[in-house]
């Protein structure tokens, strides 16, 4: 009787084994591959990326962009300005009237640095500065806006008879500026700047008492926005506001419209406005061209890059 009990259950067990195994290995593979696609979502975190092309150039008439070029790239400028129109025909509206013009070459050694160096036809201004892209817009809006620190400092290099001291030849411009591109065809910037000159116009206030005309430092704000009318045309503009108020020869707003034609590597405008200095330090500090006087004039920027 024992032995046929034993038999009974053997022959169960080896009927039962194959159906426990299968079960066992169809569990497994369950379960192998609920934890694959827990360590998948585990290895590829959603990346929030920056926005591109807010502006198409580094430039946008007189004022500096937010845009930083890619590491590696090689930038040179070409920046004129003709002369007023508002004497009309006697220098054809400023075209034949005497220019300023700028030339200036940039390089990005590093991610969201840019440096260069230009010389300016007036006062033959050299100049060393630097654009270093702090914060950028993200496509998802935890960052609405970019935000680029752009400094610069010039050094007036005519005879040293126009100088008492080697100081006096410098001056010095430092701007936060802080852009939004609200849509794929409209962005705008705001830019709050701060400009120092080392030597500044003086006169007697009474005997033996010399003042200055205008105070060493100067802080003004700039608006500036550019709407795409097709992928490579765009309108743009500028409003510079001085701040400070001076004792006299207070700088006057500037305002400029313009046209920019860009290409993935070229961008050129050309526009017309109240600023003809092109150095940003002494276009805030000395502009005393009026726009209500018709005291404007023609320019236009050319900018080209080179990737390496």
């Amino acid at each position: 009787m024992k032995t046929a009990i034993l038999l009974l259950s053997n022959s169960c067990l080896r009927k039962v084994y194959p159906a426990l195994m299968a079960l066992l290995l169809v569990s497994g593979v369950a379960v192998a591959q609920d934890d694959s696609t827990v360590v998948q979502t585990e290895v590829q975190p959603k990346v929030d990326k920056p926005v591109k092309n807010t502006f198409e150039s580094g430039w946008i008439i007189d004022n500096q962009t937010v845009m930083v070029p890619i590491k590696g790239t090689f930038q040179m400028d070409i920046m004129h300005r003709f002369g007023t129109v508002n004497r009309g025909y006697d220098d054809f509206y400023g075209l034949f009237a005497p220019s300023n013009i700028r030339l200036g070459f940039n390089y990005t050694p590093i991610n969201n640095l840019m440096v260069g160096a230009s010389l300016t036809k007036q006062n033959m201004t050299w100049e060393g500065y630097l654009k270093y892209a702090i914060l950028k817009q993200t496509q998802s809006g935890g960052m609405p806006v970019s935000i680029t620190y752009f400094g610069d400092i010039a050094y007036d290099s005519r005879a040293k008879d126009n100088f008492v001291y080697r100081s006096d030849r410098f001056s010095y411009f430092n701007q936060l500026i802080i852009a939004r591109k609200v849509t794929n065809a409209f962005s705008v910037q705001v830019a709050p700047s701060h400009t120092h000159i080392n030597s500044v116009y003086g006169y007697f206030a009474e005997p033996g008492v010399v003042k200055g005309e205008m105070k060493h430092d100067h802080f003004a704000v700039a608006v500036s926005g550019r709407l795409k009318v097709t992928e490579s045309l765009a309108l743009i503009g500028n409003y510079d506001q001085p701040l400070t108020q001076h004792p006299t020869n207070n700088p006057t707003p500037n305002i400029s419209l313009g046209i920019e034609a860009s290409t993935s590597a070229h961008a050129f405008q050309i526009f017309a406005g109240n600023y003809a200095s092109i150095t940003p330090q002494r276009n805030n500090y000395y502009n005393r061209n009026d726009f209500t006087e018709r005291q404007f004039l023609i320019g236009f920027n050319i900018t080209r890059l080179w990737n390496w």
